[in-house]
Formats: C-alpha cells, sequence, structure tokens
C-alpha cells in the first residue's frame, strides 16, 4: 500500500468515508463511470447499512442488476427509484452548475470534453446528487461556468425533485442550500485550512463562524475499505484498488 498520512489513512479513504456520510439513509445508490471514490462510498455505506443501499455500479457485473446500462438506469431515476447520483464537471459554479462541454467559447473552445451524456436527466430527478471534483482551484471552481451542462437549481415553477446537496473536494466539504442557491462550506479536510479554501475558490460561499475539521475514518472503516469493499472494486477498477489498497486481481476469479 502507498504511503498514507501520519494519521494512517489516505486521502481516498478519508473522501469516500465523508461521502458515505452523506448516502448513508438512502435506497439505492447509483455510479456511473470513471468514479472509483464514489463506488467506495456507496459499498462503505451498504456495509454500515448491512445491506442498504442498494448500489449500482455501471460496469460492474457483480454489483448492478441493470442489464441494459444506461437506459435502465434513466427508467429508474424517471421511476424515484435512486436517491444518489455522483456527478463531476471540468467546472462547477456556486450555483451548482456544472460543465462537461467546454472551456471557452463554445464556437472555438480551449478544452472540448465528451459531453453532457444523461447528466441533466439525473440532476434533476435523483434527490441527492453528490458533486464530486479531486482538483480543487479556480480553473474549476468557477464564479460561473462557460457552459451549463446541467443546471444546479431551476426557477420556483419548475416541478424538480433533484438537485445537488453536497460538493467534496480534495481540500473540504461544501453543503448546497437549495433555497439560497448557493454553498456553505461544512468541513475543511485534516492538513488544509479555511483560508486556503478560500484562496482557491473562484465562487462565493457561506460559512459558520467555526468550520470544522472533516472527521478521520475509524479503524473499524479503515478495515472494511481495505479488507472488505477493496476487493470489490477489482473488478471494475483495478488500477485503483492496486494504487490506494495494494489489492489486485485474482487471475481466477476473472471473467
Amino acid at each position: 500500500m502507498p504511503s498514507a498520512p501520519p494519521e494512517g489513512y489516505c486521502e481516498e479513504e478519508l473522501l469516500a468515508d465523508a461521502i458515505a456520510g452523506l448516502i448513508a439513509d438512502a435506497r439505492h445508490a447509483a455510479i456511473g463511470a470513471a468514479s472509483p471514490i464514489p463506488a467506495a462510498a456507496a459499498m462503505l455505506a451498504r456495509e454500515r447499512g448491512r445491506g442498504r443501499p442498494r448500489v449500482s455500479l455501471l460496469g460492474s457485473r457483480r454489483q448492478n442488476f441493470f442489464t441494459d446500462g444506461g437506459r435502465e438506469l434513466f427508467d429508474c431515476a424517471g421511476q424515484g427509484r435512486i436517491d444518489v447520483f455522483f456527478l463531476s464537471g471540468a467546472q462547477i459554479d456556486g450555483q451548482g452548475n456544472i460543465n462537461l462541454v467546454s472551456v471557452g467559447d463554445y464556437a472555438q473552445p480551449k478544452a472540448r470534453f465528451p459531453g453532457s451524456f444523461g447528466s441533466t436527466y439525473l440532476y434533476y430527478l435523483v434527490p441527492k446528487v453528490v458533486l464530486f471534483r479531486l482538483e480543487h482551484s479556480r480553473r474549476t471552481l468557477v464564479p460561473k461556468v462557460d457552459f451549463i451542462s446541467a443546471p444546479g437549481t431551476s426557477a420556483d415553477n419548475v416541478y424538480r425533485p433533484g438537485g445537488p446537496v453536497a460538493l467534496i473536494t480534495n481540500r473540504c466539504l461544501f453543503a448546497f442550500d437549495r433555497e439560497r442557491r448557493r454553498f456553505r462550506l461544512a468541513s475543511v479536510h485534516p492538513g488544509h485550512t479555511v483560508a486556503e479554501v478560500m484562496e482557491n475558490t473562484g465562487f462565493e460561499f457561506d460559512q459558520p463562524g467555526q468550520v470544522p475539521v472533516t472527521a478521520a475514518p475509524s479503524p473499524e472503516t479503515l478495515r472494511l475499505l481495505r479488507t472488505v469493499i477493496a476487493p470489490q472494486l477489482v473488478e471494475v477498477y483495478p488500477q485503483f484498488a492496486a494504487t490506494v489498497f495494494g489489492v489486485r486481481r485474482n487471475p481466477a476469479l476473472a471473467g
């Protein structure tokens, strides 16, 4: 296992523990592509809840009851059968808008990204959408996104059961206030400061008089992540499981 901070855990374990706390009361958490830390968090919540929430990990044959990929995911969301989903973006702004399309002028962009896929649809329908971005900088957390792939809020006359509840980064955790349509600093991760968060955030946010430190994962949480959850991540995220947890695929179980 790679070297960890003096506290005995790594950043990925801290983030997975924090995210698991956000989704603990959910019935069903779905995780899209390229999301190993949210996947670990959902599985951690399931272990703590003794089988709840149900976890649907797209791309997995063992951690997914969907047989038709995204189409069934969207059907489930439309029926109100998904409680938690995770979204990210090249840019995220203070109103919870995300950009998955391009940076700069749309006709002549500085960078072009894969696109929105079903992010807008899921953002409107899933009650708890957790925004996740490992790079916490003014380049990624901006005053206003260059392109709105999925809006964080809607007009009062729009029926919208879904939307953002939090944004977690490598520096801190923000909670999202849907009524005020802005983020509030909920906690700062160990080793980081409020001043650092302010310096590296492009949008304005609220904060309490004293900002708590994100709780470190307990020994039991670390045991679950390393011995129970890491082997399950190998199927979809073999490199992540090997790099973070030192767990590699068993050739006898491949396929």
